[in-house]
């Protein structure tokens, strides 16, 4: 397998990921939407802790993403 061929199939994978991230992160604030005039307080502030962590993750993953692209103008 070539480099090239390499680098392109770590960007598929940290999508993917990035994916998984987003779709958790749309979930928990629909779960916070819908719920937040009933959950527990302890509940509602993990679930904001989630969401600011998982939204921070994907903001990591995104700029490690772009980075690779970065790389593949090298090839």
């Amino acid at each position: 397998m070539s480099q090239l061929d390499v680098l392109k199939e770590k960007i598929a994978y940290l999508k993917l990921w990035l994916s998984i991230m987003v779709v958790t992160d749309i979930s928990l604030v629909g779960w916070l939407l819908g719920n937040y005039t009933v959950a527990n307080r302890v509940l509602i502030i993990g679930d904001v802790v989630a969401i600011f962590v998982i939204s921070f993750g994907i903001y990591v993953l995104h700029k490690r993403i772009e980075k690779e692209i970065e790389r593949l103008k090298e090839f």
